[in-house]
């Protein structure tokens, strides 16, 4: 039996063009109910461009949106089932807070005893049932945030809009935040896309995540697959920190100077350029290669130099092997304890078979 949940929002074939710029390219998704998705990847990819033709703010080129079954490709945006947040909030400035989240309900019809009673509900959902009566100026930016979020929930959409809600906010408040957000998503239920530049972010709220990379998408998996799994050298470039050494692809093996590792290939050709890719945390301290008997892919290295970050020291290493190239370890507190590491130690670092990528050069 599948857990998949059923499907919500399709997105099929789809191109968006600004004159002879091509923005988006022949986008597939299918998003399910209930789902957090996250579109991810750096300034210019196609991002807020995909968000907003799901929107009907720019609509596609070619290609076809579905939403709950319906063809919602050519429906204007006021026809179109979603609520959303942007960045600036666009909250206004001369209403209170209570009639700001009223807004979209002020033209339905309803008595203005169940608005009422819809604003203080959602003004309960986001934590701020004092605040009906303030201006959005009294307010700070992380309360800002909640009173925009309740707006676009007030009308139940079937689909939430996020458009990098959490960008002009401190540090602190937005780790805060993200996980408001993750938690009210799961109370509602409700099916939501967040568009966002942040890899942290995207990580720890997501359900699925969708990198994109000049227009196209590069990879779609849950944060798990995308970390530990990434489909091209540009998702384990963009997602968390990488080592990355290049050389060629011979023999059912990667060639490191003296050291022939044993690798997780990703369809690799005989004799092509090929990079070679590592996580910080995945490299394996060991005091030499003696101590480290039976361990494959062993490099000798010196380590430079050592910063302690909180949980983990981040190390800099040098091997001859890699031709005088940095190697950056994360080491645990315990492991740097344990095997009393210290700048200008000559030792050994083990690249686990599982976690040492491979991905061919791009023609």
């Amino acid at each position: 039996m599948s857990n998949k949940p059923e499907s919500y929002l399709q997105i099929k074939e789809l191109w968006k063009a600004f004159g002879e710029f091509v923005a988006l390219k022949d986008i597939n998704l299918d998003i399910g109910k209930g789902e957090f998705i996250c579109f991810l990847g750096p300034s210019g990819c196609g991002k807020t461009t995909l968000l907003r033709a799901v929107a009907g703010l720019d609509p596609q080129t070619r290609g076809q949106i579905f939403q709950g079954g319906q063809d919602v490709s050519n429906l204007p945006t006021s026809k179109r089932d979603y609520g959303i947040v942007f960045q600036s909030y666009a909250l206004f400035p001369n209403l209170t807070v209570a009639r700001n989240v009223a807004f979209g309900l002020e033209n339905t019809g309803r008595p203005k005893a169940d608005i009422k009673a819809r604003v203080a509900e959602l003004l309960a959902l986001v934590g701020l049932p004092e605040q009906a009566e303030k201006y959005p100026a009294q307010l700070s930016g992380g309360q800002q945030q909640r009173i925009a979020l309740a707006r676009a929930l007030a009308i139940n959409p079937g689909l939430l809009l996020l458009d990098e809600p959490l960008s002009a906010l401190d540090a602190k408040v937005r780790v805060h935040l993200r996980h408001e957000i993750k938690e009210l998503q799961r109370k509602l239920g409700v099916t939501t896309i967040m568009v966002t530049h942040d890899q942290e972010e995207a990580l720890s709220m997501a359900d699925r995540i969708v990198v994109m990379n000049h227009g196209t998408v590069e990879q779609i998996g849950t944060p798990t697959e995308i970390y530990r799994a990434p489909a091209s050298l540009f998702v384990a470039d963009f997602i968390g920190e990488t080592n990355k050494v290049a050389t060629t692809y011979q023999n059912g093996r990667v060639t490191l100077g003296s050291v022939s590792l044993t690798t997780k290939m990703q369809g690799v050709a005989e004799g092509a350029a090929v990079t070679v890719a590592v996580r910080p945390e995945d490299v394996v301290p060991h005091l030499s290669t003696a101590a480290a008997a039976g361990a494959a892919n062993l490099l000798p290295a010196r380590l430079m130099d050592m910063e302690f970050l909180g949980s983990y020291w981040r190390c800099h290493l040098q091997s001859d092997i890699l031709g005088g190239q940095d190697l950056i370890a994360n080491f645990s507190i315990n492991a740097v304890r344990r095997l009393d590491l210290k700048p200008g130690l000559e030792m050994a670092v083990e690249l686990p078979a599982e976690r040492v990528l491979v991905f061919a050069e791009r023609a």
